[in-house]
């Protein structure tokens, strides 16, 4: 399979590239500082405000990794030797030191006794009684999981930025910490712009469509753990604007829309701002999603972001530049780029465009077992059935093509959050 043949075309003058706008974003990002605590029941999908510590070793004492008997390894000859059972530890409980010449039915778990260094297994024992036969060339340390193996004391065992994740929840517990520090919730007034936009449940008169922005944005940030406020739809005039501008940037901390921010006669968005704060228009070397606006409101700054208003620009541009903005925001740390994976085509691009593509596509596996990317028949940015019927999106580097076989980078839509 040769790779995709990619003869580096520069981007076109004037665009940026879709690495340069996430930096511009993430270099404005203002982390939160309100932080609060909260039981670790609580804690799940939140951000970690304060690194996680331990302050036991995990486990905290030498114990049996398996159901078996604890012995002296030494005790034991290479043909193997029958042992009195001394006692028995179930888990839960601690045993006395090992009687030499003996040994102790053990359990997964228990804590191993003074003076024994392994355990056998008891699938390879024969008990009889109050006795048990060992076999011989046992290894000192065999099926002991010892002090400190997982976690040693003094550890820290999640760091500040964390998104605390089910997995995340259970090592927290797993050291005694019943309580953590997180950042509060990330509170995001949303509104669209656009005299033709009713919602779901009214009749659709002439002229008009049903406002599908509103859902997927707020369904996008619900994911995220934000605290949405809805400011609904905004009527296409300049003081409407600017009085929900007004009232997003007194009570949010990030402030996004949808349509408006061209320079159409009624696309008000953008002089609303610009009377309000300021604002820069981006114009990004993606397809879809090609405008962009950033700038912030009012006397607390409140940042604004501005999308398109076609739904699958707006799905695009929202899960490759401000969701890293609002995990950043939110107090994430670290590289919040989306990971891809190398798949196979499933089609050919035999002519190179000028911007990166995000095509909306899916895998599928052949009989034989391969996978590869399918991509949706339409790039329309107005198609929202594509953003359906995909699991992710595949990546077209600007001036590229290839052939069905090669091979692509494809997000999948979990890593976007959606």
């Amino acid at each position: 399979m040769s790779p995709c043949d990619c003869d580096q075309t520069p981007k076109p003058q004037g665009l940026s590239s879709l690495e340069q706008a996430r930096q511009r974003l993430l270099d404005r990002a203002e982390p939160l500082s309100e932080r609060e605590r909260l039981p670790l029941a609580q804690g799940l999908d939140r951000i970690l405000a304060e690194p996680v510590q331990s302050h036991i070793a995990v486990p905290s004492w030498d114990n049996s990794a398996m159901d078996g008997y604890a012995v002296r390894a030494s005790e034991i000859p290479p043909e193997g030797a029958e042992l009195r059972i001394s006692q028995r530890i179930p888990a839960g409980t601690a045993g006395d030191p090992l009687e030499p010449g003996t040994a102790a039915r053990i359990f997964t778990g228990a804590p191993l006794p003074s003076g024994a260094d392994a355990v056998v297994i008891q699938e390879v024992c024969r008990p009889r009684g109050e006795k048990v036969w060992i076999p011989g060339n046992l290894k000192v340390g065999a099926n002991i999981r010892r002090t400190g193996e997982d976690i040693q004391a003094g550890a820290q065992i999640l760091p500040a930025g964390t998104r605390l994740a089910p997995q995340h929840l259970g090592l927290a517990a797993s050291v005694g910490v019943a309580q953590v520090s997180v950042y509060r919730r990330l509170r995001v007034a949303v509104f669209s712009s656009g005299d033709e936009l009713v919602m779901p449940g009214q009749p659709l008169a002439p002229g008009k469509i049903y406002n599908s922005n509103r859902f997927l944005l707020a369904g996008l940030l619900q994911r995220l753990g934000c605290e949405v406020m809805d400011l609904g739809t905004v009527e296409d005039n300049l003081e409407a604007t600017k009085r929900t501008l007004g009232e997003a940037a007194e009570r949010a901390d990030l402030v996004l829309a949808t349509g408006g921010v061209s320079v159409g006669e009624e696309d008000h968005v953008k002089p609303a701002v610009e009377a309000m704060g300021s604002l820069d228009l981006w114009k990004l070397a993606i397809r879809p999603g090609k405008p962009l606006a950033f700038g912030h409101i009012g006397a607390r700054r409140t940042p604004f972001i501005g999308h398109p208003g076609n739904p699958v620009s707006l799905f695009v541009t929202f899960c490759l530049l401000t969701r890293p903005f609002v995990q950043r925001q939110q107090g994430m740390q670290g590289d919040l780029s989306p990971k891809a994976l190398s798949v196979r085509a499933d089609f050919d691009w035999p002519k190179a465009g000028k911007r990166r593509e995000f095509l909306r596509a899916r895998l599928v596996r052949d009989a034989q077992g391969q996978t590869w990317v399918q991509a949706y028949p339409s790039r329309s940015s107005a198609v929202l059935s594509s953003v359906v019927w995909a699991d992710g999106l595949a990546v077209i580097p600007e001036g590229c093509t290839f052939q069905r076989g090669d091979r692509l980078d494809f997000i999948p839509f979990c890593e976007l959050g959606a």
